[in-house]
């Protein structure tokens, strides 16, 4: 089934108060509405460390590091880091239940100059779920410079295997935004876009993925966090 998209974070020179609204917090969480996930409780966080993210990267690491800390709240969650760089490098953590450890590895990352490897982290994603079902991956990342054809296929396997794709989007390239807009579509994920003040927000939502993705309906109803309750609400809806 179709998935929405939406964008989380300053655009078009409106304050993240403004495109960070509540109505569009409620429209992602149509988007994991009809998925129903049960609680496998594995999460990859992948990242694109190219060189081209290399002018804004302390203030990603910003973000990207919130996420983690949101992530390492949720007891029982396995969390892998995956990552890619260079002349193919792509790299993949091993499975951790501390998110805080694989924090420490990413912000000893640096970036190197080198194409996007997308379809790599897609097909290492559908590798993991063969083994033990992948709730969720989330992508961090500003360009794509592969056949969008190709992805949107692995894409479209991962939605088949239930695990669903959050892309995170730094940056305005059409391009990248319009393949990580539809390969959410076909995964039954969802986009959003990074601004310079998204890190709260998007470390709030993040942590609501990871509570639904460990526990599912029960580990929200047993949390008292607004988000999560928010989002419990939502989906008894």
């Amino acid at each position: 089934m179709a998935k929405k998209t939406v964008t989380v974070g300053p655009k078009d020179n409106q304050s993240l108060r403004e495109t960070s609204s509540a109505n569009e917090i409620a429209a992602f969480i149509k988007t994991a509405k009809a998925t129903n996930p049960v609680g496998t409780g594995r999460l990859i966080f992948a990242l694109d460390a190219t060189l081209s993210r290399q002018p804004t990267w302390d203030r990603a690491m910003t973000i990207q590091s919130s996420m983690f800390d949101a992530v390492g709240k949720t007891s029982g969650l396995s969390v892998q880091l995956v990552y890619f760089r260079g002349f193919g490098e792509c790299r993949a953590s091993k499975w951790v239940m501390n998110a805080s450890a694989l924090r420490d590895l990413m912000t000893g990352i640096d970036c190197r100059g080198g194409q996007t490897q997308i379809a790599k982290v897609l097909a290492h994603a559908g590798k993991e779920s063969m083994k033990e079902r992948v709730a969720a991956m989330v992508f961090i990342g500003d360009a794509m410079e592969e056949d969008i054809d190709e992805l949107c296929q692995k894409a479209g396997e991962l939605g088949l295997k239930n695990t669903r794709c959050f892309f995170f989007q730094e940056g305005h390239d059409a391009l990248a935004e319009k393949t990580f807009r539809e390969m959410a579509r076909l995964s039954a994920g969802a986009y959003f876009r990074l601004g310079p003040n998204s890190a709260r927000e998007l470390a709030d939502l993040l942590g609501a993925i990871a509570v639904y993705a460990e526990g599912g309906l029960k580990a929200l109803a047993s949390s008292k966090k607004r988000k999560d309750r928010f989002l419990l609400e939502q989906l008894k809806k």
